[in-house]
């Protein structure tokens, strides 16, 4: 059992814990090409945070990992076989409950560790931080924790390098061979502002993806995943340790 993991802890150890912040692993349920299984982002999202956590309890971070949500924005991905779509509202009701909770017990900050490019929460914490405006609440997208350029020749948008590496670090069995997946190749927007990333539009998945991958996962080993994530961990656990410390919002700036 893992104290520090809501769903391993039993109420004894919960009763008695002095939980300063709850991290919360967001992930999503999609098509990650033919080699990686659908719970990618969120199998990662939760290793991530939970081992985070566990690294910055042992110098006092009283981190609680709540159960991972498995499910998130796939607006895009629709037409792809059974991958689950949550609405951003819904995300934001979600999260209101979760709140409610938390707020119950005394615990104000949480963290939500994303792990799915599709989800975006700074709008919902713009807004539900007007109604829980004593937690604090804060995001984080792991992969973008260390420079994923340092451990990768081509990391990939979805399910390439940096994905497949990572998940052969924590996942190996639920990796299928490497010969048995595409190569991720992606068909770009023609409209020069979409191509430099100045405009946004929502990609559609069928349309600019062949296997679902975008990213060639051909370099990927366990590791380049473990490097990777060695790095992004060992950070996190440094931020759920200052981040535990926060006592309101004005400590999160420098004193002038």
């Amino acid at each position: 059992m893992n104290p520090h993991i809501l769903q391993e802890a039993n109420w004894k150890e919960i009763e008695k814990a002095k939980i300063k912040i709850a991290i919360l692993p967001w992930g999503a349920t999609e098509a990650h090409n033919y080699h990686l299984p659908y719970g990618t982002d969120t199998f990662m999202a939760q290793k991530i945070a939970s081992d985070a956590a566990a690294m910055a309890n042992k110098k006092g971070a009283g981190a609680i990992v709540l159960p991972p949500i498995a499910y998130g924005v796939n607006t895009g991905q629709l037409e792809v076989k059974l991958c689950m779509n949550l609405n951003p509202s819904t995300q934001q009701s979600i999260l209101q409950d979760i709140l409610f909770v938390l707020e119950e017990h005394n615990i104000d900050k949480l963290i939500i560790v994303n792990g799915h490019g599709g989800n975006s929460f700074q709008p919902i914490i713009r807004e539900l931080s007007l109604e829980y405006p004593d937690t604090i609440i804060c995001s984080v997208n792991w992969w973008k924790i260390c420079n994923e350029n340092e451990f990768f020749e081509q990391p990939g948008d979805h399910a390439g390098e940096l994905e497949t590496s990572s998940m052969m670090a924590i996942a190996p069995e639920l990796v299928a061979p490497l010969e048995t997946a595409g190569n991720g190749k992606e068909r770009k927007l023609k409209i020069d502002g979409f191509r430099e990333k100045w405009a946004w539009t929502q990609r559609r998945w069928v349309m600019i993806s062949d296997d679902t991958g975008v990213g060639d996962p051909a370099k990927a080993s366990a590791s380049k995943g473990e490097a990777f994530i060695g790095c992004c961990t060992k950070k996190l656990s440094q931020f759920i340790i200052d981040f535990s410390k926060v006592r309101s919002e004005e400590d999160l700036y420098e004193a002038e």
